[in-house]
């Protein structure tokens, strides 16, 4: 006798899919089982993903149901509108490849923004409405689950609410009109309002708000949020395997992830040139490693303060690969946006570079969320943005532990993030909710 009760769970991103946005579910779905949780899953049969990874596949159970439903996106007028290809990828996170592109996309993303609220995906709400209140009536669940952005997947959640009074749980990744790109979004007092309008429905009709971090709990309460609880992001064990791994043999200086404007560390190439000029040896050692999707303002930078020379960029590698280069790095760099909301930036990557167990160097609000997480674990430094005279001297005690070959972290403290554990909590939190 299954005495598990159901859950729903209203995802756009979901295997193939590959980036940071499709792990949070896809680790939640893999444990919730083991905490008397049956998981269904609502996705796209045909989404528009901007990268792929199908290794996430494999932490997907062979047992669960997965529903599918077409969704019609606009990307193919976006596409014509910008210049590419067919097979081409619409680029996220407000990085540009080149100034032309910059210009391109930014116009793209006004009309996106301004036209498709509060996204893209805005004509998959009503069929899936439809679809999923038909399905629930057949099938009932103990609750029913949406996880933003796009945020499109919580007006689904809404109109579902409407319809059958379910227990709702809305799981917001990324805060909505507190992101840190919100104001590059050129929305019109009109789109800015609507945006408003639709979050203050998401978060006071839900019956339970998960949120990322605790900044992003308390601006949800500050508007007008209830039953709000934190579930951070964390990292699967499973990925990260009990096997020794060969560090660098270069002081190595890896990034993971998408590397946008917003997100550029001037102030460390200001220190790397500085140091370079002044310490040969330093110079012989440095390597840095840029994983991901790179604005060409960075790339401008690097070249700027001759470092180019010093740098490795990759393209989108899958996710275990990118584990590798996490786990080799002599330091991994973390950098958060300079944005009005830096406190509040929990990236999902600083879990993986917390399992990874290699010496974190963060740039960012040193009052912040990151810099708490940092203190509890004893995983890294971190400098405030235009900070030289501090990032210098971590920096160079990083060096020197790396010519003593003594460059290591604790491994204390960090049980409590990984997935397992988060799911556990999660699990406590779809019973009181239901």
């Amino acid at each position: 006798m299954n005495l598990r009760k159901k859950a729903l769970i209203i995802t756009y991103y979901w295997p193939p899919s590959g980036g940071s946005a499709v792990q949070r579910w896809v680790k939640f779905v893999k444990y919730l089982k083991d905490f008397n949780w049956e998981p269904v899953v609502y996705t796209p049969s045909n989404p528009h993903y901007p990268v792929m990874d199908s290794s996430f596949t494999n932490d997907i159970p062979g047992d669960i149901i997965i529903l599918r439903n077409k969704i019609w996106e606009p990307y193919k007028l976006f596409k014509w509108f910008t210049g590419r290809g067919k097979n081409e990828n619409l680029i996220t996170g407000f990085t540009y490849e080149t100034k032309k592109s910059r210009f391109r996309d930014a116009i793209s993303n006004w009309l996106r923004s301004n036209f498709f609220i509060p996204d893209a995906r805005k004509f998959w709400i009503r069929p899936s409405v439809k679809y999923l209140t038909r399905y629930l009536l057949e099938n009932p669940a103990d609750v029913l689950i949406t996880t933003g952005p796009p945020h499109s997947m919580h007006l689904i959640g809404l109109g579902i609410k409407k319809q059958l009074n379910i227990k709702w749980v809305a799981d917001f990744r990324d805060p909505w009109t507190k992101i840190d790109f919100y104001s590059e979004l050129l929305l019109t007092k009109y789109a800015d309002k609507k945006h408003h309008t639709l979050e203050k429905a998401v978060i006071k009709q839900a019956d339970q708000i998960i949120v990322v971090s605790e900044t992003m709990k308390k601006d949800f309460i500050n508007s007008g949020g209830k039953n709000i609880v934190v579930i951070p992001n964390g990292f699967d064990e499973d990925d990260f395997p009990d096997d020794p791994v060969e560090t660098d043999q270069k002081f190595s200086i890896v990034y993971t992830g998408v590397l946008n404007q917003a997100r550029n560390p001037k102030s460390l190439w200001e220190v790397f040139a500085e140091v370079i000029s002044e310490n040969k040896y330093f110079a012989k050692s440095l390597e840095i490693k840029l994983i991901g999707n790179i604005d060409h303002s960075i790339l401008k930078n690097l070249d700027e303060y001759k470092l180019s020379d010093f740098v490795q960029k990759f393209d989108f590698l899958p996710h275990d690969r990118v584990i590798q280069y996490q786990r080799k790095a002599q330091v991994l760099l973390l950098p958060i946006n300079n944005t009005p909301n830096a406190k509040g930036i929990i990236t999902g990557k600083i879990f993986e570079y917390l399992a990874a167990r290699r010496p974190i160097l963060a740039i960012g609000p040193t009052d912040g969320d990151v810099a708490d997480i940092l203190a509890e674990t004893q995983a890294g430094v971190i400098s405030d943005f235009n900070d030289t005279v501090i990032l210098k001297k971590n920096i160079l005690h990083y060096y020197d532990q790396f010519l003593k070959k003594n460059l290591e972290i604790p491994t204390a403290f960090l049980d409590k993030y990984s997935r397992r554990e988060l799911s556990k909590k999660l699990g406590q939190i779809l019973n009181q909710t239901t």
